[in-house]
């Protein structure tokens, strides 16, 4: 995001929870007070976010579902993300996508990353939403139809990743943050699946600072930082992307979210657009 801001596109984060039911993840944050005003938190938080990154923020307005582990999994409260249909949920995100217009989606593949039911549900409204922005016959009221081109899965969390990086870390004499997260790895590798892979090594240092902003839900302690920098910027430089939709024609791999829309999408205006 902060790469593509400094580049002079518009960047909109659509944010569909509060947060409200997660977890303080911080030692020094978790305290009775800060877990009574969790909601209040979040948002300042992501206020901060917002800023550091210099993208524009809305919400979709659900409240969090929870994670919770183990099964079974009780009962998602009434008003959450997880409990509203999907159908639902898209209709709120319709005349967001109809007012942006943007060019680029992001969004979590149907995993979520990881499992916390609001990250699928995030996948699934966003996906369900495509159809209806693009029918006029649709919620006129909304605005304009559009046609979103090209719509992306963010594929970070895979293991070619993880095992790069645990290797220079060994390299280096230094504790791996991955080494028991490789020594369990189940699921099948995603690497295959990735179409787009995206140089910002430079700006790893503002992801940083954005994600240390969300102070309740990340310890600066943790692993999210255990790993140098400039070995982060050397053994995987790129943000990496499954492309799963698009009206232009482009070429696989890409190393831009933008290849085939500067020449491919009439509708293009003199600033891109792309929406996560």
């Amino acid at each position: 995001m902060a790469k593509y801001v400094a580049e002079g596109c518009q960047v909109m984060v659509v944010t569909m929870t509060g947060g409200e039911r997660g977890d303080i993840l911080n030692p020094a944050l978790n305290t009775p007070a800060n877990r009574a005003r969790l909601p209040e938190l979040r948002r300042q938080e992501m206020e901060r976010a917002r800023a550091i990154l210099g993208v524009e923020q809305t919400w979709l307005g659900y409240e969090d579902s929870g994670f919770f582990q183990g099964e079974p999994w009780p009962p998602t409260p009434p008003g959450t993300l997880a409990a509203t249909p999907v159908d639902e949920a898209a209709a709120r995100l319709v005349p967001i996508l109809r007012q942006f217009r943007p060019h680029v989606i992001v969004t979590y593949d149907e995993r979520g990353g990881y499992p916390h039911p609001d990250h699928i549900m995030c996948h699934r409204v966003t996906m369900a939403a495509l159809a209806p922005t693009a029918d006029q016959a649709v919620q006129p009221e909304a605005g304009p139809a559009w046609t979103v081109p090209k719509v992306y899965y963010y594929m970070g969390f895979h293991r070619a990743r993880f095992a790069k990086l645990d290797a220079m870390m060994h390299e280096a004499g230094l504790t791996s943050p991955y080494a028991e997260r490789l020594r369990q790895w189940q699921a099948p590798d995603i690497v295959d699946r990735l179409t787009t892979f995206v140089p910002c090594a430079e700006y790893f240092p503002i992801r940083d600072e954005a994600l240390r902003a969300h102070a309740t839900q990340i310890d600066p302690a943790g692993h999210w930082f255990a790993v140098p920098l400039a070995i982060e910027q050397k053994g995987w430089p790129t943000e990496d992307y499954e492309l799963v939709s698009t009206t232009v024609e482009t070429t696989i791999p890409e190393d831009d979210l933008l290849d085939g829309l500067a020449t491919d999408a009439p509708a293009l205006d003199s600033t891109d657009n792309w929406q996560i």
